[in-house]
């Protein structure tokens, strides 16, 4: 009896591997061959599963943005009793990818962001991941702070999520003064909301 191929898990191993070999390499590293070698499987099989390397770095983009979202989701609903703007320092903490073990993340992401330059498909991906970061951050700053503006201090607070990133990555700011500029940001948006409590 033939083997059951479980296709779905077979496509986030690849995304795996993209995302592996974006690290170490960028995108212009990942080549159908050397993914298929890294994920352990055939090129016939990457083949099977994504019709174009475009159709490939497209899934692996989504599939590293809903790891980083889906732990924003878990900070924020294992501790349901938190307030909105603790919920909003947990959601842009996770965004800004700034802790030293989400590093090979943040280097996967700038990857797709260069790519995305050049690349409308990716671009269009990019786009639509920050519309909804930016209608979660508004929607959490009008919660915790009441304000008006909340559309635009949402689009300042990704903008400024995004630069960090940048700036830790470089070596430019540590991981801890990152913290910092974000955590001074979110108090003087809070107004006089206590700075969040950050978990050791």
């Amino acid at each position: 009896m033939p083997k059951q191929v479980d296709h779905e898990e077979r496509r986030r191993l690849i995304a795996e591997a993209v995302c592996g070999l974006a690290d170490t390499h960028g995108l212009e590293g990942v080549t159908l061959r050397d993914v298929a070698a890294r994920a352990g499987v055939s090129m016939g099989a990457v083949q099977r599963c994504f019709r174009t390397k475009e159709e490939m770095l497209a899934f692996a983009l989504g599939h590293i943005g809903e790891r980083v979202a889906g732990r924003a989701r878990a900070r924020i609903t294992g501790s349901p009793a938190q307030s909105a703007g603790t919920a909003l320092a947990h959601t842009v903490t996770e965004v800004s990818l700034l802790a030293d073990e989400h590093r090979a993340e943040a280097r996967v992401w700038l990857a797709f962001i260069a790519q995305a330059a050049v690349s409308p498909g990716l671009a269009e991906i990019i786009r639509r991941n920050y519309a909804a970061l930016q209608d979660v951050f508004t929607r959490l700053v009008a919660e915790a702070a009441g304000r008006p503006d909340a559309d635009r201090e949402a689009r300042a607070l990704l903008a400024l999520a995004d630069g960090l990133t940048t700036h830790v990555l470089i070596g430019h700011l540590s991981s801890q003064a990152a913290l910092e500029v974000l955590d001074g940001h979110l108090a003087r948006l809070l107004a006089d909301a206590q700075p969040p409590a950050r978990e050791s």
